[in-house]
């Protein structure tokens, strides 16, 4: 590294400290050289520069001035080079080097400038020959890491042997993929994977008093920002070596990350199958069996379902939902097959020896706490004797969680059985059923508002839900009471039931509902 220290100890260049500075400044690390003799070299000198003079500026400006201009330029320090005509350095220079605190070097008449710029470049060349070298021995290691299979931890510990810095590696997800040196909490690495949403991502992250601003490097798998190697120190804690390191380490990471998002993929398309296949039934037991035993799960043992989703906000599930229900459960200890889909997250899993409730109750507990912003509910359905009785308890289970997200409030947690509701009697019945069902009752109506653009079904399901009050209904349909029962009236006509009659109009919810639900599967 070049530094005045440095200079110093090239005995070739017979440097003499006159003024050492404050502790330290000796060895600060200088970027360059840099020969002047202007009155006030503060435009042309760049911060972290050496500046060496004869002193020839001592004809147009005092050496107090000198010296307070390359300090507002940042420089590091002065070597005055001795002259037959100046053959001892000023002691105006070495006071006012003094009181400004820089650092001040003393070269013999004999050795030339150039000795001094050749020295530093045979450092800087030193340098630059050792890092590439470093940064060819370390590439070697954690390709090694990589290909062993040592992940993101093999990666850190490999930089750990180079540089004594705190780091954690935190996916867009929010998990902490390794760390060594320090740890998150699960608000810190929330902060982070909002972070990386950000476009561009931040270059350092508050992740408050504990730790202070973290220096992030990106960590990109498939186009994207997919992780970050986090530094815990700010980035003006850290020097080049130590930077150069860890973007180093971060570009080997991306191969880890892209490695773990295959795997994540072909485990959620698998996931994805094996519902396919319960639902199926009987006909496809057979793979229902092995797909559970690729997931470590045992096919012949009692199996329980849980669904999971969101009751708050428009979405009924997240990027990360899947992989935390999945993270709970193997906290637990328990095998499970995990599968996101668009309205839910189900969980097949073999019953545990404790209670299920308790059990639904810290798993929605867990998804609370990576998503503290919504509110998870869970459904359960009956316990399946075997894998080959597993599409009632999945029905149950999906209809169970449904009911539990359109209610306001109540219970976070509830089992098939606890809900008494039409929906879970709907929910028994095929896809093909329902929606003959559906389109027996509603066909003519909804064929009716398509091709004359009307709003019976919307005038449909304003009625029912206002209990069938005239004036309500209209109210809310901001027509004439006149006109709602115009269109009531088209509406018995269409679909042969009487909203005027109880069984006519449980036929008409029943059917509303049975089309929503279809369309939610």
């Amino acid at each position: 590294m070049l530094s005045l220290a440095a200079l110093v100890g090239n005995r070739a260049l017979e440097l003499k400290v006159l003024v050492p500075g404050p502790t330290g400044a000796l060895d600060r690390e200088a970027l360059w050289v840099h020969n002047t003799e202007l009155p006030d070299p503060s435009p042309y000198v760049r911060a972290g520069e050496i500046v060496l003079t004869n002193g020839l500026w001592q004809h147009e400006t005092s050496a107090g001035a000198f010296v307070a201009s390359v300090r507002r330029a940042g420089g590091v320090g002065i070597v005055f080079g001795l002259r037959q005509e100046t053959p001892v350095t000023p002691d105006g220079l070495v006071e006012a080097c003094r009181q400004e605190g820089l650092p001040l070097v003393e070269i013999s008449i004999e050795v030339p400038f150039t000795a001094v710029t050749e020295a530093a470049s045979a450092i800087q060349a030193d340098r630059r020959r050792d890092a590439l070298v470093g940064m060819v021995r370390r590439g070697d290691a954690l390709a090694s890491a990589i290909s062993r299979g040592a992940g993101a931890s093999g990666v850190l510990a490999v930089l750990r042997k180079e540089h004594d810095v705190p780091l954690v590696v935190v996916d867009r997800m929010a998990r902490q993929l390794a760390s060594t040196g320090g740890e998150l909490s699960a608000e810190q690495r929330r902060t982070v994977a909002d972070g990386l949403a950000r476009h561009p991502p931040p270059l350092e992250i508050d992740l408050g008093a504990d730790i202070g601003r973290a220096t992030v490097f990106l960590v990109g798998a498939v186009g994207d920002t997919d992780a970050a190697l986090l530094c815990l120190r700010p980035v003006s804690r850290l020097g080049r070596a130590e930077q150069e390191a860890l973007d180093q380490a971060a570009r080997f990471l991306s191969l880890e990350v892209a490695k773990q998002q295959a795997i994540q993929a072909i485990e959620s398309r698998f996931a994805s199958e094996l519902l396919d296949m319960i639902q199926s039934g009987p006909q496809r037991a057979a793979e229902v069996a092995d797909r559970l035993r690729a997931f470590g799960v045992d096919p012949s043992a009692e199996l329980v379902v849980l669904t999971v989703a969101f009751a708050d906000g428009a979405e009924s599930t997240l990027p990360g939902l899947a992989e935390t229900v999945g993270e709970f459960f193997l906290s637990q200890s328990l095998a499970v097959a995990v599968a996101a889909g668009s309205q839910d997250v189900v969980a097949v899993v073999q019953r545990p020896r404790r209670d299920l409730g308790k059990l639904a109750s810290e798993l929605c507990s867990a998804v609370r706490t990576r998503f503290s912003d919504r509110r998870p509910v869970v459904g359960l359905g009956d316990t399946a004797s075997s894998a080959a009785e597993l599409r009632q308890p999945l029905v149950q289970s999906r209809e169970a969680c449904q009911v539990l997200r359109r209610r306001r409030g109540g219970p976070a947690v509830a089992s098939f059985r606890e809900l008494g509701t039409h929906r879970l009697l709907l929910g028994l019945q095929d896809a093909a059923t329902l929606q003959g069902f559906v389109d027996g009752v509603l066909g003519p109506l909804r064929e009716h508002d398509r091709l004359r653009d009307s709003e019976l079904e919307t005038t449909l399901r304003a009625f029912l839900a206002n209990d069938g009050q005239f004036a309500a209904t209209a109210t809310a349909l901001y027509v004439h009471v006149n006109t709602l029962r115009n269109r009531l009236a088209k509406i018995t006509e269409l679909t042969g039931r009487d909203v005027a009659r109880t069984e006519d109009r449980v036929d008409l919810y029943l059917a509303l509902e049975a089309g929503d639900m279809a369309k939610s599967r």
